[in-house]
């Protein structure tokens, strides 16, 4: 996972791998430390390179979507991978979560 940040503000998260119990953690402390701590106009998380998500994944995003919501940032999924984005779409989550 990598953060860098944009000239316009936001903050890019790379994630790459897989969003489960065993590396769900680390996103959560990313999304929600960078947000406190940088306080970026929007928080994009890039998913090109994720290959599988469950359920905790998901929620490890819902809670950077009300973090970035806490502070008045946007908060953006970007490129989700076919998989994911349909267990985005089951869980009525791809608007909510600004999938692009």
């Amino acid at each position: 996972m990598t953060t860098r940040r944009q000239v316009d503000g936001a903050t890019v998260v790379d994630v790459r791998g897989t969003l489960d119990s065993a590396t769900v953690d680390a996103l959560r402390e990313v999304l929600l430390e960078t947000l406190q701590r940088d306080r970026p106009t929007a928080m994009i998380v890039d998913l090109t390179y994720v290959t599988f998500m469950d359920s905790v994944g998901i929620g490890a995003l819902v809670a950077g979507q009300r973090a970035a919501r806490n502070i008045g940032a946007r908060f953006q999924l970007r490129n989700p991978s076919d998989f994911v984005h349909r267990q985005l779409r089951v869980t009525g989550l791809t608007e909510l979560l600004g999938c692009i």
